[in-house]
Parts: C-alpha cells; sequence; structure tokens
C-alpha cells in the first residue's frame, strides 16, 4: 500500500531545495532545479529504474514491463516552481509517480506495459514568459526557431541558460518522443482552486485544460518632467497600461460564463523615478479560457482598444503574441477510467475543467491523456502558503495508481501468488 510517511519524508527532501524565506524558487534550469531533479533521479534509480535525460531537460525514468514493445503507461508533472511559489504545484505529482512505482516494487507486481515517470522541465513560465518547454518539444509542438529569441529577466538567452545545464539548444528537437511511445498520460495535480475544498471533496476528475494566450506589449510615451509638464500634454505610458489593464479585465468579465479570465502579471516602468512622467512600460498578458470562441472574443477586443489608445492617448504600442494555444479536452476512456475507480473505493469526485495550464495538454498530442486534482487549501497556489493534506495527497496517489494499473495491465504478483491479466 502507498507509504503516507514516505511520502511525506519525499516531499520534505525535495521541499527544502530551492526554499527561502518568502516561498519556493525553483526557476527552470537553475542550480536549485538541477538540484531537485538530481535528487528524483537518485531516488528512481534507487528504485530500480531506467533514468535519462532528454536534450530539453525532461527527465525520463522507465520501470519495464513484461512485455517491452508495447508502449508505456505514463505519469509524472514538473519540478520547476515560480517565485515565492509553494511546495505542492507540479511537485506532487513528480512524487505520487515515486510512491506508485515504489509500492509497485513492494508489492512485486509487475506489468505487462512499461511504465514511464516524466519530470517536464520548464512548465512554469516565470523565467522565460513561455511555459511547458519540455513537454511542448517532446509532442513536437515546438521547435528551436519558436523559443530561440527567449531571454531571462536577467537578459541571459535560453541557448546559454541550456549550456549551463550542459544541454546542447541546437540538438532540441532531439527531445520529440516517437509515434505511439505511449500509450496513455495521466498527471496528479493540486486543484490551484478553491472548488474542491468548498465542496468538500477529495478528487477531481479534469474534463478540460483551458489553454493560453500570451502578450508582450510594450507602450511608448514621452518621459518627462513631473512637476513642470501639464496633465493635458503628458504622454504617460504608464497611464495606457493601466487602461489596458481595466479594459481587460471588463473583457474577460463579460466572458465570466465560459470560465475566460485575463491577467496582467507583469509591469515594467522606465525610466522608474518617483519625479519622471513614465516613457515606457512593458506588460506580460495571460488570457486564458477552455473556449476557443470565448478567449478569442476577449483578444479580440484587446486589440480594438489597442487602436483606440493609440489615437487618444498619441502612445506608440506594439503589442507582440507570445503564444496562442488551444484548449484541450481529456481522453473519455481515461476519464471513465478515473471516475470508475473512485466509485470503486467509494471516494467522492467531480468532473471539472482546469483553468491552469499543465504538461498533459501537451501530451494529449502523443496519446489519450487524463487528470486528476487534489484540493488546495484556500484555493492558494503560486504562493508560499499553497498547502494540501497528507491524506488527500495519498488518496490521489492511491486513485492515480489504481488508474495505472488498468492501463499497464497486471501481469503477475509474485507476492500475492496471484498471476493473470485484468
Amino acid at each position: 500500500m502507498v507509504e503516507a510517511l514516505r511520502v511525506k519524508q519525499t516531499m520534505d527532501e525535495v521541499g527544502k531545495i530551492g526554499s527561502t524565506d518568502r516561498g519556493m524558487k525553483r526557476l527552470a534550469y537553475s542550480i536549485e532545479e538541477k538540484q531537485a531533479t538530481d535528487y528524483f533521479r537518485a531516488q528512481c534509480k534507487a528504485a530500480g529504474l531506467t533514468v535519462r535525460m532528454d536534450a530539453a531537460g525532461n527527465v525520463i525514468a522507465r520501470r519495464p514491463g513484461t512485455c517491452p514493445d508495447l508502449p508505456a503507461v505514463g505519469i509524472g508533472s514538473h519540478l520547476d516552481t515560480v517565485i515565492e511559489g509553494g511546495k505542492y504545484d507540479g511537485t506532487i505529482g513528480v512524487l505520487a509517480a515515486l510512491e506508485i512505482v515504489r509500492d509497485l516494487n513492494d508489492r512485486h507486481i509487475q506489468t505487462k506495459h512499461p511504465i514511464d515517470i516524466f519530470a517536464f522541465a520548464c512548465e512554469e513560465s516565470a523565467r522565460f514568459g513561455f511555459s511547458q518547454i519540455g513537454s511542448k518539444t517532446m509532442a513536437g509542438l515546438i521547435e528551436q526557431k519558436d523559443i530561440a529569441s527567449l531571454t531571462d529577466k536577467e537578459g541571459r538567452s535560453i541557448q546559454s541558460v541550456f549550456a549551463e545545464r550542459g544541454l546542447d539548444f541546437t540538438r532540441l528537437e532531439e527531445a520529440r518522443l516517437p509515434e505511439h511511445a505511449l500509450a496513455a498520460f495521466m498527471e496528479m495535480h493540486i486543484e490551484q482552486g478553491p472548488m474542491l475544498e468548498g465542496k468538500n471533496l477529495p478528487i477531481g476528475v479534469v474534463s478540460g485544460i483551458a489553454a493560453p494566450t500570451r502578450f508582450n506589449i510594450c507602450v511608448k510615451g514621452h518621459a518627462a518632467h513631473s512637476g513642470s509638464t501639464p496633465m493635458n500634454q503628458r504622454q504617460d505610458a504608464l497611464i495606457g497600461a493601466a487602461e489596458i489593464t481595466i479594459e481587460l479585465e471588463k473583457a474577460a468579465r463579460l466572458e465570466m460564463e465560459h470560465g475566460t479570465v485575463a491577467t496582467v502579471g507583469d509591469i515594467e516602468i522606465a525610466p522608474g523615478a518617483m519625479n519622471v512622467v513614465p516613457g515606457e512600460t512593458h506588460l506580460k498578458v495571460d488570457i486564458r479560457s477552455i473556449s476557443r470562441a470565448s478567449k478569442d472574443r476577449v483578444v479580440q477586443l484587446l486589440y480594438t482598444f489597442l487602436d483606440h489608445l493609440r489615437e487618444a492617448r498619441h502612445l506608440q504600442i506594439d503589442c507582440t503574441l507570445l503564444s496562442d494555444e488551444t484548449p484541450v479536452r481529456m481522453d473519455p476512456g481515461v476519464i471513465a477510467t478515473f471516475e470508475n475507480v473512485c466509485r470503486e473505493k467509494k471516494i467522492d469526485f467531480i468532473c471539472m475543467p482546469s483553468g491552469a495550464g499543465h504538461d498533459t495538454m501537451n501530451m494529449a498530442a502523443l496519446c489519450p491523456v487524463g487528470m486528476i486534482f487534489v484540493p488546495s487549501i484556500g484555493g492558494i497556489s503560486h504562493h508560499p502558503d499553497e498547502h494540501t493534506d497528507l491524506s488527500d495527497i495519498i488518496t490521489g496517489i492511491e486513485v492515480l495508481e489504481a488508474a495505472v494499473l488498468e492501463r499497464a495491465v497486471i501481469e503477475s504478483t509474485t507476492k500475492a501468488g496471484v498471476k493473470g491479466a485484468l
């Protein structure tokens, strides 16, 4: 059976890596993320798995099946965090997969299909403003040219960051998995919202994943003395940025019935002095929905408002599309597997969409996919106060393990002396 103490001890060890007095900081391809992946790799090897790192920095650990030519059943998530993040986002999905393999070893259970654990690289957009580089590359959804111009906030190029990690950016596409490599992929994740806790439910079976459309917007006005420049003669880039932020909120509120949201999550102001009218601002915009049509309406309203703002405030506005992704529906068969497992185990659950993006949405390009959520206390995520009760994590692992075994097919269990396929 799943060992709660072992899960807690492993989580505690990973939680020490990148921990600061203001939360977690384990950015993609950083020293801290490398330390976490090194620890994970060591634990996988101790569990008897073969471990490799691909050209994108994804870690893949395999538990062989009795029929090695069969496609693997994949499980996992990511180990990188946002700045000032929590200890549960992504991490519990990777460690849940590790615990499943440990439990199968303890019970001497063999499966026909191999089981692959994935620790995806750069799931978070915190470093480069571009999310899920590892899984998108693995699924063939991006190429070198799509991310070659990325830099982090310190101005370091993605090529140099790869080199620091011992990765060759020119070989990025070698990370793509071959066709039919996976029979299915499943992920366990914290909900990152309040619904499960509010309904007192331990499991959410994900029906679909919202997809982001992201922009970098540069607003250029004219820097001027704050004391000697009349209000009616200013070209204030920050006021323009503020109006964009407010209009985005209005546009998203019109689409609330579709679960559509819009966020300006980062603003940089230049020259950044109290006595100078801002001459330039840079905004990072995230618009997401499980409805493509709804999201497109918000994007069109943004474009229309930018045209208006250019004329009304005499501002130069450049809007660069960073990414435009399509919402993904989970595989009906995998959804049914999760639902049946919950019913058999008498675990209450709800079928629900995910407003946050996840690596699972990219893996859908390779194989049938599914996902489950466990509750986030207070609905808090991407924050040091992020928390999920250990009991809920264990319940999630048990549900995920049962689903994995259904897909991977039990070949034998020597401890119990029972043989045969399910």
